[in-house]
């Protein structure tokens, strides 16, 4: 029975390892949680005093980004309406001239003969 009282302590110092264990567990798993509750409250206040601003400032960028690219796009049309509008006149100008010079040339052949 010796044999039994030895088997009986070291199963009660083995039971107690693992209490010990599961202790040491549980107060990790709630450190864990009180490190992560900090650092979640640590995040929210860098976010709303330094990514909030920041946002905003770049929201009004975006906004005065758009409103230029507005007004790009609108003069952009505008050149153009423009450069097609000269383009097409200096069509019809060069038309006349080559019509009035076809004329020149026929009248100068039809006196020539």
């Amino acid at each position: 029975m010796g044999n039994l009282d030895t088997t009986n302590v070291l199963l009660g110092i083995m039971a107690g390892v693992s209490v010990l264990e599961a202790l040491v567990l549980i107060g990790i798993a709630i450190g864990g949680i009180m490190v992560y509750r900090r650092v979640m409250r640590l995040v929210e206040d860098l976010e709303a005093r330094q990514i909030a601003p920041i946002r905003e400032k770049v929201d009004a960028i975006l906004g005065d980004v758009q409103t230029v690219t507005a007004r790009v796009s609108q003069q952009t049309e505008r050149v153009d309406h423009a450069i097609s509008g000269t383009i097409h006149r200096v069509d019809e100008t060069a038309d006349r001239y080559i019509k009035r010079f076809k004329q020149k040339i026929a009248e100068g052949l039809a006196v020539g003969r």
